[in-house]
């Protein structure tokens, strides 16, 4: 019986011990395990902004357009909150917004749009200068995000979510781009960033 108790005591230990890790317990967020494909666009001022531009860095991620009339605004303006953020908190990230609508958003237009949410330039990068196929192709096999045009209007269909990625490219948690929880994304960052 004596035996059997430390035996459930430990086991219980055990099974607290593994909840925390796999929670987070305070650790660096693991939620997602995606590998980015090396890419090669343009950022807002026409120059090639590439995946190993961000190689030894924590970076958040997001995709919007220029004329979307729905989230895009919000999501820009949650971006530009986290940005305020992350400086105030002393915690370094680099942001990067993928255009999902690469025909209309120049470098211009892209600076113009994102200029509208920040002044700040020296961590935030919008990307386009590739095909709307490409970015489909990118969106879905590095984040797992779906991209479509909507036949009923000149809107692109994607998702909201802010995405944490690692210094070597990987993505390990997402995040709600609508409502965004900026204290665990700081705190996400900085357990990173160690």
């Amino acid at each position: 019986m004596k035996y059997r108790r430390r035996w459930m005591a430990a086991a219980l230990l055990l099974a607290c011990a593994l909840g925390l890790v796999a929670c987070g317990g305070g650790g660096k967020p693991s939620q997602l395990n995606y590998t980015v494909e090396p890419f090669r666009f343009t950022d807002q001022t026409g120059q090639p902004y590439a995946l190993d531009d961000l190689k030894g860095k924590v970076w958040v991620a997001d995709f919007i357009f220029t004329h979307c009339t729905t989230v895009c605004p919000t999501l820009t303006a949650n971006m530009a909150k986290l940005q305020s953020e992350l400086k105030q908190a002393g915690v370094q990230a680099q942001l990067v917004s993928f255009s999902v609508d690469p025909e209309n958003d120049t470098p211009d237009a892209l600076k113009t749009y994102i200029g509208k949410f920040t002044e700040d330039w020296s961590n935030w990068r919008g990307l386009t200068g590739y095909s709307f196929p490409e970015i489909q192709s990118f969106s879905r096999s590095s984040f797992k995000a779906a991209v479509q045009k909507d036949g009923e209007s000149d809107q692109v269909i994607h998702g909201t979510s802010f995405y944490l990625i690692d210094q070597t490219g990987t993505v390990v948690s997402r995040y709600d781009g609508q409502e965004t929880p900026y204290k665990q994304m700081v705190k996400d960052i900085r357990a990173l960033s160690r």
